[in-house]
C-alpha cells in the first residue's frame, strides 16, 4: 500500500500475488511489455533480485539506485548493482587511464538533503503498509529492517539518547585530539545495511566487532586504542555498545577501548592513525582525507594502492599508505560514471538528480565516462 500511496497514476500495477508467483509475473511482464531496462533502488531486496536475475537472463538492462558513494549530495546511478556487483573498474592501471579523461570535480556540496522529509517518508510509508495490508496480504517487506513498530520505537529513543549524549561525546573526541592519543577509527554500520547483508562475510555488525577486536588484541601495539563510532541511524535493538565493552573486557582491553555514539566524522578521520570498516561510504570520505584504510567487505574502494590488501593482522603494525594519485583517479572516474549530482529529498537537489538521471537512461549512457566538466554549483 505504501508503493501504491508513493506511486499513484494509471500505469502503476498492483500486483498482490504472492513472493513464490513473483518471478513468474515478472517474466510474463517484461515479455509482454517488451522492457528495455529495470530501474530500482538497490538490487538485494526481496522482489528486486528475482527480478534483477530474470533481467539479466533476458537481456533487459538492469540501473540501480542509492545513495551516493560520495556524500553528502551524489546519488548512485550504475548497472546491474553496487558494491560487489559492481561494474566499476578495479585495475588501478585503467582507472588512471580513465582519470586522464575525466573531468576536475568540485566537492563542495552544492545541494542540501531533507533528513525529516526523508523520516517523515519512511514513517508513513510502513505505516501505511501496515494499516493496508489486507489490500495486499501476501506482499513481504523488501528490506531486513525490525519491523516497524519496533524500529521506531527504538530509533526514536536511541536519537533521542544520543542528543542527550553530545555534549559527551565532544569532549571525549576533544580528548582524543588533544592529547594524541594514537588511535584507529572503526565506523560501524547497520545490521541490515544490504552492505552488510549481501556484500560482507559478516551475519551482522556484532560478528565484524568481534573479528577486529580479537585481531586488535593480539596484533595492535600496546599503546594504540581502537575507537568504535556508532552508525547515526542506528537504532541499537541489539546494543552494541554494551556488546563491544564485553568483548573489551573478555580481552583484557578495556582501557584501550572507546564506543562513540556521536562525533564529527572528518575530525575523527583525520586524527586516526587508519581507519578500518566492513563496506561503508565512510571510506570515500577517508580517501578524500588520505588516510590509510582497511576494507572486510566486498566495497568498491577495495582497489590496490587504496587500501591495505594485506591480512587484517598485519594492518594493525603496517597500515600502509593511500596512493594520493590513485585516490584522485578513483574519486574522479566515480564521479564522471556512476555517480550523479544531486539528493533524493529536497528540491533543486532533487529534480537535479532526476535530468541527469534521464539524460544517461535516455542516451544509453549509463556507467560510461561523461568528460564534461560539471559546474562549481548550481542556481536555485
Amino acid at each position: 500500500m505504501g508503493d501504491r500511496l508513493f506511486w499513484p497514476g494509471e500505469n502503476a500495477l498492483d500486483y498482490r500475488g504472492t513472493l513464490a508467483t513473483w518471478p513468474d509475473f515478472v517474466r510474463s511482464f517484461m515479455r509482454t511489455q517488451r522492457i528495455s531496462d529495470l530501474v530500482l533502488l538497490g538490487e538485494h531486496r526481496r522482489y528486486h533480485r528475482e527480478a534483477v536475475d530474470i533481467a539479466l537472463e533476458m537481456g533487459v538492462k538492469v540501473i540501480v539506485t542509492d545513495f551516493g558513494y560520495i556524500r553528502p549530495d551524489w546519488v548512485t546511478w550504475e548497472h546491474n548493482g553496487m558494491s560487489g556487483s559492481s561494474l566499476f573498474p578495479r585495475d588501478p592501471a585503467v582507472i588512471l587511464a580513465m582519470a586522464a579523461d575525466a573531468p576536475e570535480v568540485d566537492w563542495q556540496p552544492c545541494f542540501l538533503d531533507n533528513a525529516l522529509a526523508m523520516a517523515q517518508g519512511d514513517l508513513l510509508y510502513n505505516f501505511t503498509n501496515i494499516f493496508g495490508k489486507l489490500l495486499y496480504p501476501h506482499y513481504q517487506r523488501s528490506d531486513r529492517r525490525p519491523g516497524t513498530l519496533l524500529y521506531t520505537a527504538a530509533s526514536g529513543l536511541r536519537l533521542l539518547g544520543n542528543r542527550l549524549q553530545r555534549d559527551n561525546n565532544k569532549r571525549k573526541v576533544t580528548h582524543l585530539t588533544n592529547n594524541k592519543i594514537r588511535y584507529f577509527l572503526f565506523p560501524l554500520q547497520l545490521d541490515f545495511d544490504f552492505q552488510i547483508a549481501a556484500y560482507s562475510p559478516f551475519s551482522g555488525m556484532a560478528e565484524a566487532i568481534r573479528l577486529v577486536m580479537r585481531s586488535f588484541a593480539e596484533h595492535a601495539e600496546p599503546e594504540d586504542h581502537l575507537i568504535l563510532k556508532e552508525h547515526p541511524w542506528d537504532p541499537a535493538v541489539r546494543n552494541l555498545e554494551h556488546f563491544a565493552y564485553q568483548e573489551a573486557k573478555a580481552l583484557g582491553i578495556t582501557h584501550r577501548i572507546d564506543y562513540l555514539r556521536g562525533g564529527n566524522l572528518d575530525t575523527l578521520i583525520r586524527h586516526a592513525r587508519a581507519v578500518i570498516l566492513v563496506n561503508s561510504s565512510t571510506g570515500i570520505r577517508t580517501l578524500q582525507l588520505r588516510k590509510s584504510l582497511k576494507t572486510l567487505g566486498e566495497a568498491i574502494f577495495n582497489i590496490d594502492g587504496l587500501t591495505h590488501q594485506g591480512s587484517l593482522d598485519t594492518f594493525w603494525k603496517e597500515p600502509g599508505i593511500t596512493d594520493p594519485g590513485l585516490a584522485d583517479a578513483f574519486l574522479r572516474v566515480l564521479a564522471a560514471t556512476i555517480q550523479i549530482r544531486g539528493v533524493f529529498f529536497q528540491e533543486p537537489g532533487l529534480s537535479h538528480a532526476v535530468d541527469e538521471a534521464f539524460q544517461r537512461l535516455h542516451s544509453n549512457t549509463v556507467g560510461q565516462l561523461r568528460n564534461r566538466a560539471t559546474p562549481s554549483c548550481y542556481a536555485d
